[in-house]
């Protein structure tokens, strides 16, 4: 990527200068995780993929420097530096948590670095991590907006009674701060091994645990905004303190506590205590983010309460409340899940960050099952709704991802289309923290079992029980459904490959009973092995495969594609009489621009012939569905030719 020279402040430069974090051998030993799975590290996968690798790129080389402009231009570093002294002035920018935005940015760059290392990157996140030290308080309190005036917070939604840290837990973020801020620096840790920031969140976590407790003289309270929970679980993962632990389970256990702290609400889900909770309410980016700590805590404690609260609040999202396009959080009022069936399309909210932290959650029931309904849901979100968020050229941006437009209604935050940046830019920033880390979904193992959840050309290295593994991936996918593998173990050795056969392919659109296809596939799945088929057996929507495998064996797999109809639950009253189409895991919009004549009349009649043809050309090159009637294009793709009409339910023709 093109490194950026920082010209506003000569203090940026003089941080570098002054600041170089002590390199230490990284630490290799994985901690007990209580998963019964490990994703194989990205460092261990290099993309060559079609689809991904230049979605990835963009991010890599266009986006992280486009958002560190933005940044910069928005006064986030200058916070940095105001709070410690270095500069005069009052706090910049209009969220309480401006500060993620920069911790969001080295954690999708430090993933980058795993990718591959990059010494000019890795100076330049050098240079970040020194002017954030420099707002870091001398006890490791850090949250800019405070530390320069805690009676004058940037956004005037922020109560201030006596300006006292923690004084206002459900909406200063002071915690949430703390957990970006955590969780990038682990990742930066991972990616060189370098300290100076994990240093920095070390003391930070160390003062969340003095001041966080049962004990009269602490604080009782639980974050507003979750994250810090699996922020500190995954700091105790690489220091073994199993102090940072017990703080993520306090956090937790105290929720819905009325005799720790005055209750939150619903929006927060701070209702009722966790372990109680059926149903997924409020604020789905702070739902999915606690949910997947509380998906940490099940593993690590073996807690069967914990492990039925999260199976019945994914088992209520899936059947009641996810998009098609695996979008979660359907109304704008709160960012918000609504009630059971309540999936409006105009209004959809399904935020950006919403779809990241479902993935997130996802991944971590996966490593604790190796049920594939898991993966059915990251597959959903990653082709549709998550990578909606961002525009072809890497630098417009989706806060909600609504399913219809009828380009007058303002969804996205006052724009009929992507936006720039956002006064709340927590979505293009997530985005930039998630993508760089895609390789990492697509393996896992456990013991002598690889696991292949996601298909994407690559090759990757990859150390099981009993031997070392080489296996390469060749693939059009999501265009076609042939996928070749080709398995090398270091020897001749057995173990077990196991490989997951997509929803879409099983006739199943998601998990349970919310859609289903007017018409399932009669074409099998066929797999063969050095080019002679093979009968398999289904576990848990996996082909699992047990053999010894000899260096370059071949398995060829091929997923039949057809255009499919998917039709939704009656209970969601706004797609009755109504279908959406797709194509393998790709869902389908039609947009005003290829359709101009008669767009709102457009219908799908049972007798009507689609045609799929590639489109090298159009929208960086996908797949169009077309019949006589309309052309319809990826979802993810919609929105990139300016303002105009579009939908993803259409009619059938009565």
């Amino acid at each position: 990527m093109k490194i950026l020279k920082y010209k506003k402040h000569s203090l940026y430069l003089m941080v570098l200068l002054s600041f170089s974090g002590k390199t230490i051998a990284q630490n290799k030993e994985t901690k007990n995780s209580g998963y019964i799975i490990t994703p194989v590290n990205i460092q261990n996968v290099k993309l060559t993929d079609a689809f991904w690798l230049p979605i990835i790129k963009k991010v890599q080389e266009k986006t992280i420097e486009y958002a560190i402009h933005k940044c910069e231009e928005e006064g986030r570093l200058d916070n940095f530096l105001i709070a410690g002294g270095k500069m005069k002035g009052e706090v910049k920018g209009q969220m309480p948590f401006d500060d993620t935005d920069v911790y969001k940015i080295i954690e999708g760059a430090s993933n980058t670095l795993i990718s591959e290392p990059n010494p000019k990157l890795e100076n330049l996140l050098d240079s970040l991590i020194g002017i954030i030290k420099v707002g870091q308080e001398k006890d490791g309190y850090l949250t800019t907006w405070r530390t320069i005036n805690p009676a004058k917070p940037p956004a005037p939604w922020v109560p201030v009674i006596e300006g006292k840290r923690w004084e206002s837990l459900q909406i200063s973020h002071e915690l949430y701060n703390s957990g970006h801020m955590i969780e990038a620096a682990v990742v930066h840790y991972e990616a060189t091994g370098k300290r100076n920031f994990l240093d920095i969140a070390i003391k930070n976590a160390d003062l969340l645990v003095l001041t966080f407790g049962d004990n009269p003289n602490q604080v009782h309270g639980v974050p507003g905004h979750q994250i810090v929970e699996t922020g500190l679980v995954n700091l105790y993962r690489i220091t073994n303190n199993k102090a940072y632990l017990n703080l993520a389970k306090y956090y937790l256990d105290n929720r819905g506590n009325p005799k720790n702290h005055k209750l939150n609400g619903a929006y927060s889900q701070d209702d009722i205590p966790v372990i109680q909770q059926k149903e997924a309410v409020g604020h789905a980016v702070r739902a999915v983010y606690m949910y997947s700590g509380m998906t940490d805590i099940a593993a690590i404690y073996n807690d069967k309460s914990y492990l039925d609260a999260v199976n019945a609040l994914w088992t209520n999202m899936v059947n009641k409340k996810m998009y098609i396009t695996g979008g979660i959080g359907a109304v704008h009022d709160g960012e918000a899940f609504g009630a059971n069936y309540e999936l409006p399309n105009l209004t959809a909210y399904n935020e950006t960050c919403a779809a990241i932290g479902d993935v997130y959650w996802n991944h971590r029931l996966h490593n604790l099952t190796g049920n594939s309904d898991y993966f059915d849901v990251i597959e959903r979100s990653l082709y549709n709704g998550l990578i909606s968020g961002i525009s072809l050229d890497g630098k417009q941006f989706f806060y909600p991802n609504a399913l219809e437009s009828d380009g007058v209604y303002k969804n996205n935050r006052g724009s009929c289309t992507r936006q720039s940046w956002f006064d709340c830019s927590c979505c293009p920033t997530n985005l930039i923290r998630f993508i760089p880390s895609i390789p990492g979904l697509i393996y896992s193992s456990s013991k002598n079992v690889l696991y292949v959840n996601l298909y994407a050309s690559n090759t990757a290295k990859i150390t099981l029980d009993k031997t070392e593994l080489g296996i390469t991936q060749q693939t059009n996918y999501p265009w076609d459904g042939k996928v070749t593998l080709t398995v090398s173990p270091k020897k001749e050795s057995e173990l077990s490959i196991k490989l997951r056969i997509p929803g879409w392919a099983r006739n199943q659109v998601l998990p349970g009973d919310l859609y289903s296809y007017a018409t399932p596939a009669s074409a099998k799945v066929t797999l063969t092995i050095n080019g002679k088929p093979l009968d398999y057996k289904e576990d848990k929507g996996y082909i699992s495969i047990t053999r010894k495998w000899k260096k370059g064996d071949i398995i060829n797999l091929n997923f039949p594609m057809e255009v499919k109809e998917v039709m939704t639950n009656a209970k969601v009253e706004g797609n009755i009489g109504k279908v959406a189409l797709e194509y393998g895991p790709i869902v389908y919009a039609i947009e005003e621009i290829d359709n101009p004549a008669n767009f709102d009349k457009i219908t799908i009649d049972a007798n009507d012939t689609f045609k799929v043809t590639k489109e090298n050309e159009l929208l960086e090159g996908v797949n169009t569905i077309q019949t006589g009637k309309l052309k319809a294009i990826p979802y993810y793709s919609w929105s990139n030719r300016g303002v105009g009409k579009m939908k993803v339910w259409i009619d059938l023709k009565k």
